[in-house]
């Protein structure tokens, strides 16, 4: 195979820097499973390595893009077969290991999932680990019994990738959603998405005291500090959050309250390194039950050489919804 393209991430005087490389496969870390690449997809946590704003990326030089979808061309794991249509998506990929941003892949086999039916290797990439994370919290949520019936269920950061598919997600599932969103002007997109009603962060009061009014019966947390702490005061009686972000700081300040007096459960949810028999029960529901019902309003489309372009501009909050890049 000749050289192709990679987005490669670099140590540059201490500072994380991205270009594009030209690389062959022998280069790229080994994995019993060769795809060439259809689509990726730009995450937070990508911008984050890209630029070197968090210090998650654990490697250098290393591709970069936590997700990948595409077509197997080799593999030694007789669980693939070339033709096949597979998907990667987070463990240590774009960080610690060679990623998807890449116009081949190379992956271990016990991180490779055949795409399933229902599902292409676009949507599945509009989807991504965004909306991977969406549905393994609201699965989580539902086995701690939350239903329709239940009451609401709040969404924070609501026009980022995650907690947009979650609103869809939800309202697919029947489920009462509020959204709450610092975006003034991206009212009508989340309705449009399934939100019932839609609050504006700015200027919204949380309370100071360890118990508010009873508001929630769910909530899907992407911002963590104050907000997730005031989420914590104002759920209902056996009421249920998962958090999966820290957007708005990584301290918790509240009390014991909430979860002595009310029954509050507050679950942790990590999309990175989810037992393989789950995951796969996870990808199988986002073709079917949890396939959100507007990809085509949530993901926007980008060409691989435009994407130095977008990490920027989703650290400083101007993108909405999901970013795939098509790379082959």
């Amino acid at each position: 195979m000749e050289s192709f393209k990679a987005y490669r991430i670099f140590n540059q005087e201490g500072k994380s820097q991205g270009r594009f490389d030209e690389t062959r496969l022998d280069e790229l870390d080994p994995g019993e499973v060769v795809l060439k690449t259809a689509y990726s997809s730009v995450n937070y946590k990508d911008a984050l390595a890209a630029t070197g704003a968090g210090k998650v990326i654990r490697r250098f030089p290393c591709v970069g893009g936590i997700d990948v979808s595409g077509t197997v061309v080799s593999s030694t794991d007789q669980r693939f077969k070339e033709g096949d249509k597979v998907i990667a998506t987070s463990y240590d990929l774009g960080v610690a290991r060679d990623g998807g941003y890449s116009e081949y892949v190379r992956v271990p086999a016990d991180w490779t999932v055949l795409l399933p039916q229902g599902l292409s290797l676009f949507e599945a990439m509009a989807i991504g680990t965004a909306g991977y994370t969406a549905a393994l919290a609201i699965h989580l949520m539902q086995q701690n019994d939350l239903k329709p019936d239940s009451g609401k269920v709040v969404v924070n950061g609501a026009t980022g990738g995650v907690a947009s598919l979650g609103i869809d997600m939800l309202a697919g599932l029947g489920f009462q959603v509020t959204a709450i969103s610092g975006k003034d002007d991206e009212h009508d997109y989340l309705t449009r998405l399934g939100a019932n009603e839609v609050l504006s962060r700015n200027g919204m009061e949380m309370g100071t005291r360890p118990l508010e009014k009873m508001l929630w019966a769910g909530a899907l947390d992407s911002v963590g500090g104050e907000a997730l702490a005031w989420l914590t005061r104002t759920m209902q009686q056996n009421g249920v959050i998962a958090s999966f972000g820290n957007a708005g700081g990584i301290e918790l300040k509240t009390t014991v309250l909430p979860f002595i007096l009310r029954g509050v459960r507050l679950i942790g949810v990590d999309s990175g390194y989810t037992a393989m028999p789950l995951r796969r029960n996870i990808w199988e529901r986002l073709a079917s039950d949890l396939k959100p019902r507007h990809l085509d309003a949530i993901a926007h489309t980008i060409n691989f050489d435009e994407l130095p372009g977008v990490f920027d501009k989703l650290l400083k909050a101007k993108l909405k919804g999901r970013t795939v890049v098509k790379i082959n």
